[in-house]
């Protein structure tokens, strides 16, 4: 998951959402996942629980876990994530059901439950993970944590806060700094991608459907399938308007394709395969 880009991660919650027990300390996002899940993690194991504001089951069970990680001196950390606002993290999770609660020690998942459970059985499961951790993660009490970057952290705070162009800034700042710097650049074109992406309509991609010549509406159409999280729909969207066009046209569609190919691990298997549908729409 660590090494996973994530594509609605900077998108922020409608204003004036609820938290849903009322506490935003352990709200977690795709925006905030890494550092507050995988990178705290290798400190102490993270209860990351994953809810539905529409589940009243679900709400309870997260109450519960707040109030027991207040309990825990420590020994353990929560991050509570609403579902339907993070889909890439229950996809990644392979979560089936709601609520959903996995233990996330050094990285990587180590123990999970699905459903309300009572309040005595929830204690058991925590007591069972510290058990298997204890002594076990690197980034214990005796190991020195390594410092944040501040410059990401100023980029990740003004994504929280919302504010998209001091988020821009502050990444263009460290890319000025250091060309060669990887992780600015894709952090970066998730931002711009975000920005052009979610002011579209949802009535994008009906629009291109009904006009299969119109190339910036194609366009439009893929930002938006790719914002809903559906990549393979977008590439293949672009490839068909690169096979059926020519000049203009097709460099437009092909370009755009290869700025989307660009938000992924470029080993991940559906954007190779998109590659190669791409190649053979060329040549």
């Amino acid at each position: 998951m660590s090494g996973a880009v994530d594509l609605s991660g900077l998108k922020q919650p409608p204003a004036g959402a609820p938290s849903a027990a009322g506490g935003g300390d352990y709200a977690v996002n795709e925006a905030n996942f890494e550092t507050k899940v995988l990178r705290r993690s290798v400190q102490v194991p993270v209860v990351v629980a994953l809810y539905s504001q529409r589940s009243p089951g679900s709400v309870e069970l997260v109450r519960t876990l707040e109030r027991l990680v207040g309990e825990s001196g420590g020994a353990w950390d929560l991050a509570t994530v609403e579902a339907e606002a993070n889909m890439r993290i229950a996809q990644a999770f392979g979560v089936q059901g709601i609520p959903t609660v996995i233990a996330v020690a050094g990285g990587q998942p180590l123990a999970d439950f699905q459903g309300a459970q009572p309040e005595a059985q929830v204690r058991q499961w925590l007591s069972a993970v510290l058990d298997a951790v204890a002594g076990k993660l690197p980034g214990g009490e005796e190991a020195e944590e390594a410092p944040e970057d501040p410059r990401f952290v100023a980029a990740e705070t003004a994504l929280e806060q919302g504010d998209m162009a001091g988020a821009e800034a502050a990444y263009e700042a460290i890319i000025a700094a250091e060309p060669g710097n990887e992780e600015a650049k894709g952090a970066l074109r998730q931002l711009r991608f975000l920005v052009r992406a979610q002011v579209l309509p949802a009535s994008a991609i009906a629009t291109a459907d009904a006009d299969l010549g119109n190339v910036d509406a194609a366009l439009d159409a893929a930002d938006v399938e790719m914002l809903n999280q559906q990549p393979d729909a977008a590439f293949d969207r672009l490839i068909a308007v690169v096979k059926r066009s020519a000049g203009d046209d097709r460099t437009k569609a092909r370009t755009r394709l290869l700025e989307l190919f660009e938000l992924f691990d470029q080993a991940e298997p559906f954007v190779v395969a998109a590659r190669r549908k791409l190649a053979a729409a060329l040549y």
